[in-house]
C-alpha cells in the first residue's frame, strides 16, 4: 500500500481543530446562550427547542444527500476540498450572526429558525467532505489508525479550548463575551480548514472508475446492501446519544448544584477532565489496539462507562457517594476516557465497512458511507437536544434560569455590575428544590445507560469485521486490482 506523506497526514489532522471549536460552540453553548441571555417565554423557548430538533432531523437526512453531491462532483481542486472550504466560510459567517443579532420575542424565534437551519446545512458541506476524505486517504489499517488517533487529539484540542474557556468568562457579561468568542471561533474555523485544503493531496481509487452518476435510489441501495454498515451505524447513533448528554447538561448541572458564581469555575475543571480523559484515550488507543482485540476493548469500556453513570446518578444521594468536587471530577475523567476509546473504536468500525462494500460489489463510495457517522451524530444531537430541553422545562429549571437571563441583559446594558449579577443569580438558583435537581440528574444518567447498553448489544450480535476479517478483505481487494 502507498504510504501517506507527512504533509497530508498532519494538515488533515490539524485542520480538525478549528472545525470542532466551531461545532463545540454551537452544540454546547448556543442553547445556554439563549437560556441565560434572552428573555423568552416558556412557549418561545419550547419553540426554539422544537426548531433545533426539526433542523437536526433534517440535517441528518441532508447528510447522505450531501454525500451524493460530493460523490458526483469532481472539481479541479479535487473531490472534497472545495466543499471543505466553502462550508467552513459560510458556516463561520452564520455562527457569528447567531451570537450577534438579537431580535426580541417571536422575532428572535424566527431569526433563530432560519439561522440554525443554515448553520446545519453549511456545516454539513464541510463535515461530509472532511470525514469522507479520511477513508479515501488510505486503506492501510496502521495509517488509518494513525489518522483517527491524531485527528482525535486535535478534535479534543478544539473542543476543549471552547468548552473549557467559555464557561469561565461568560458569567456576568455573557452577551458581549459570547459575541467576541463567536468571532474568534469563526475565524479559527476558516483558517484551520484552509490549512487542510492547501496541504492535503487527495487520492484516487481504481474502484471509483466503476461508479456511474448516483441518485437517491442508488444511495439507499448502497446503505441497504451493507449489513455491517447498518449495524455499525445504529451502534454509532446509540453511542452518540449515550455520550452527549453529560456535556450538554454540564452547565446547568454545575450552576444548580454549586451556584452561578462558582459553577463556571467548576465547569472549567470538569472540562479539563474531559480534555485529559479524551486525550489520554487518543494517545493510548494505538497501544490498546496493539495488545487487545477491538471486541474486548468494546465490551470492557462499555460496561465500565455504564458503571460510572450509575455512580454519577447516586452522587449526593447515596451516603457513600458524597457530592464532592474531587469525586465528581474523577468520575468525569473515567467517563470521558472510556468514551474516547469507544468513539475511536466505532469510527474505525464504520470506516472498515467501506472496504467490505468494495470487496462485495467492486465499487467504492467513501463519501456516501462516511455520511453514516455524521448522520448518527446529527440524529443523536436532535434526540439529545430534545431530552435536554424537555428536562429543563418539566423540571422548572428553565423558568429559574430566565431570571438570570434578565440579570445578564441588564449587565449587557450597563445597568448593573458583574458582581451584582453573580450574587443575585445565586439567590435565584437556591430556590431550586430537590425534585428539580433529581430530574436533572436523571436526564444526565439514565438515558446514557440505556443507549450505551443497546450499542454494546448491537455490535456484539451483528458486527463481524474484526481485525483478521478486515486484513483478508484488504488483501482480496489488492489481489483483484492487480489482475
Amino acid at each position: 500500500m502507498e504510504k501517506l506523506d507527512n504533509r497530508t497526514k498532519w494538515t488533515y489532522c490539524i485542520g480538525a481543530t478549528g472545525r470542532d471549536m466551531a461545532y463545540a460552540l454551537v452544540s454546547m453553548f448556543l442553547i445556554n446562550y439563549i437560556q441565560y441571555t434572552m428573555k423568552l417565554s416558556v412557549a418561545q423557548f419550547a419553540a426554539i427547542a422544537s426548531i433545533v430538533v426539526v433542523c437536526m432531523l433534517w440535517d441528518a437526512i441532508n447528510d447522505p444527500l450531501m454525500g451524493i453531491i460530493i460523490e458526483n462532483c469532481h472539481f479541479k481542486m479535487g473531490k472534497y476540498r472545495p466543499w471543505i472550504l466553502l462550508g467552513a466560510i459560510l458556516n463561520a459567517i452564520i455562527i457569528i450572526l447567531l451570537f450577534t443579532l438579537r431580535p426580541t420575542g417571536w422575532g428572535f424565534v424566527a431569526f433563530f429558525g432560519a439561522g440554525y437551519l443554515c448553520w446545519g446545512m453549511t456545516y454539513t458541506m464541510n463535515d461530509i467532505a472532511y470525514w469522507g476524505m479520511l477513508p479515501s486517504l488510505s486503506s492501510d489499517p496502521k495509517e488509518r489508525n494513525f489518522l483517527v488517533t491524531v485527528m482525535g487529539i486535535f478534535i479534543c484540542v478544539g473542543q476543549f479550548t471552547v468548552a473549557g474557556v467559555v464557561p469561565t468568562i461568560i458569567a456576568g457579561n455573557a452577551i458581549n463575551t459570547y459575541r467576541l468568542v463567536a468571532l474568534i471561533v469563526g475565524l479559527c474555523f476558516i483558517l484551520f480548514q484552509l490549512l487542510t485544503v492547501i496541504g492535503v493531496k487527495e487520492r484516487h481509487h481504481a474502484a471509483e472508475e466503476n461508479v456511474e452518476h448516483l441518485g437517491l435510489k442508488d444511495m439507499f441501495k448502497i446503505f441497504a446492501r451493507n449489513d455491517q454498515l447498518i449495524s455499525a451505524g445504529l451502534a454509532s447513533l446509540l453511542f452518540n446519544i449515550g455520550s452527549g448528554l453529560l456535556i450538554m447538561f454540564g452547565m446547568n448541572f454545575f450552576y444548580f448544584e454549586f451556584g452561578y458564581s462558582k459553577g463556571g469555575e467548576l465547569i472549567f475543571v470538569f472540562t479539563v477532565m474531559y480534555g485529559i480523559g479524551t486525550l489520554a484515550a487518543e494517545f493510548l488507543f494505538p497501544l490498546l489496539t496493539k495488545f487487545f482485540k477491538r471486541k474486548l476493548l468494546l465490551n470492557f469500556f462499555s460496561i465500565f462507562d455504564c458503571v460510572c453513570y450509575l455512580i454519577f446518578l447516586g452522587i449526593g444521594y447515596a451516603p457513600f457517594l458524597p457530592k464532592n468536587e474531587l469525586f465528581i471530577n474523577i468520575i468525569g475523567f473515567l467517563v470521558f476516557f472510556s468514551q474516547g476509546v469507544l468513539n475511536m473504536l466505532i469510527i474505525v468500525m464504520l470506516n472498515n465497512t467501506i472496504e467490505y462494500d468494495e470487496l462485495k460489489f467492486n465499487e467504492r463510495h467513501d463519501s456516501i458511507i462516511s455520511t453514516v457517522r455524521s448522520f448518527s451524530a446529527k440524529l443523536s444531537g436532535a434526540i439529545n437536544q430534545g431530552v435536554v430541553n424537555l428536562t429543563l422545562i418539566l423540571s422548572g429549571i428553565y423558568t429559574i434560569s430566565q431570571n438570570i437571563g434578565d440579570l445578564e441583559q441588564k449587565s449587557g446594558a450597563g445597568e448593573i455590575s458583574k458582581e451584582e449579577v453573580l450574587v443575585l443569580a445565586d439567590g435565584f438558583i437556591q430556590s431550586a428544590g430537590d425534585r428539580q435537581l433529581f430530574i436533572l440528574r436523571t436526564g444526565i444518567s439514565i438515558v446514557p445507560l440505556v443507549a450505551l447498553g443497546a450499542c454494546l448489544f448491537i455490535l456484539n450480535e451483528y458486527y463481524k469485521i474484526d481485525e483478521e476479517c478486515y486484513d483478508k478483505i484488504v488483501d482480496n481487494i489488492k489481489e483483484r486490482n492487480e489482475k
